[in-house]
């Protein structure tokens, strides 16, 4: 699998990227290393995860992902140079008592030494802020309320603790995470303005359910040079076609099993019927669900990389088999006026 630049860094990475944040819930470690081999054999090399991981966030499995990934490279000392390997500091607790309560300078330095000792490794090569410390809407929350101001860490702070971690080594580039267009023109702002790491890319949530991305975000990422990492390319699994029948219930997939995850944007009786649409489109043109939905994010040109989260090896080998699917002109036509008829109801 090709390689390809990311945003102005020197960053090369794989078009896909293994997504790993069920590794200590849905997964064991065992499982986990084996998804990883499998990957790596299959020409991907690109792995993000975070601090916070494993998902569904819980106090005692906070940093687990981490943990398993740096076992797995430790057995593996020769392969690291590789590997693009990304992963984040978690922004202010959001009902995470356990989390810090800002992403202060103190805080991200903190954070990354703690991510490095957990990933048995000397350099983190992306290191993105997972959301952001200021009042903005994320995660299912549609319109900004100055309201909900109060005093938060500076940008220009966090860019400094960024750059303190590019200088000694620890991090090659930087990113951002679940970011707005005044978030991420902010950051190269300042960046550029003070002589800082310059975000290479930001991680949104990007899908036939979700394409808020295109609501302006895009074009700020063009024209500054930022890259999309698109997350979430399968809706949670909505995508896929396993709760058309059933609904949300069932003994298999996220949706399904935590009950937390049918409270998110993601859970909406409008995100699953948008993505029943989609799926029988899919379906209408000889395609699986998950064909379509992955071929929408591998063929777009706005996606720099786009982030499978899998939990055994035939859904790894699902996922990276659509990598040979292309879409017709008439399909994307169909996907369009299913999104102008049923908008984003996952954003």
């Amino acid at each position: 699998m090709n390689t390809l630049p990311h945003g102005t860094s020197a960053l090369q990475v794989t078009p896909i990227c293994l997504g790993t944040m069920t590794f200590g819930e849905q997964v064991n470690e065992v499982s986990a290393h084996a998804i990883l081999d499998r990957a790596m054999e299959r020409g991907v090399t690109f792995l993000d995860a975070a601090e916070m991981y494993s998902v569904p966030a819980k106090a005692e499995t906070c940093g687990t992902t981490e943990t398993i990934i740096g076992n797995w490279l430790a057995k593996r000392p020769g392969g690291r140079h590789k590997l693009i390997v990304a992963t984040k500091v978690a922004g202010p607790a959001r009902g995470m008592p356990w989390l810090r309560p800002e992403v202060s300078r103190a805080g991200i330095i903190e954070a990354c030494e703690g991510s490095l000792k957990r990933l048995q490794t000397d350099v983190i090569d992306l290191y993105q802020i997972h959301w952001p410390a200021r009042n903005v809407p994320a995660f299912g929350a549609l319109y900004f309320d100055p309201g909900k101001d109060k005093a938060m860490v500076p940008v220009l702070e966090q860019l400094d603790a960024l750059s303190t971690l590019v200088q000694a080594g620890k991090v090659r580039a930087v990113g951002l995470s679940n970011e707005s267009p005044y978030g991420v023109h902010e950051f190269v702002r300042l960046a550029e303005q003070h002589g800082l790491p310059r975000v290479a890319t930001v991680q949104n949530p990007y899908c036939l359910i979700n394409r808020s991305f295109e609501n302006g975000l895009d074009e700020t990422c063009h024209r500054l040079g930022v890259s999309l990492l698109a997350y979430s390319p399968l809706g949670f699994g909505l995508l896929t076609g396993k709760y058309d029948d059933t609904g949300l219930v069932g003994d298999h997939g996220r949706m399904a099993i935590y009950d937390s995850m049918k409270a998110q944007r993601w859970g909406r009786v409008e995100s699953l019927r948008a993505a029943q649409r989609y799926n029988a489109l899919a379906r209408d043109h000889g395609l699986t669900p998950t064909q379509l939905a992955l071929a929408f994010c591998y063929r777009n040109p706005k996606v720099a990389s786009t982030i499978i989260g899998v939990t055994s090896l035939a859904q790894l080998d699902e996922c990276l088999d659509a990598w040979s699917v292309e879409l017709s002109a008439d399909v994307w036509k169909q996907i369009d006026a299913i999104r102008w008829e049923m908008r984003d109801p996952a954003q």
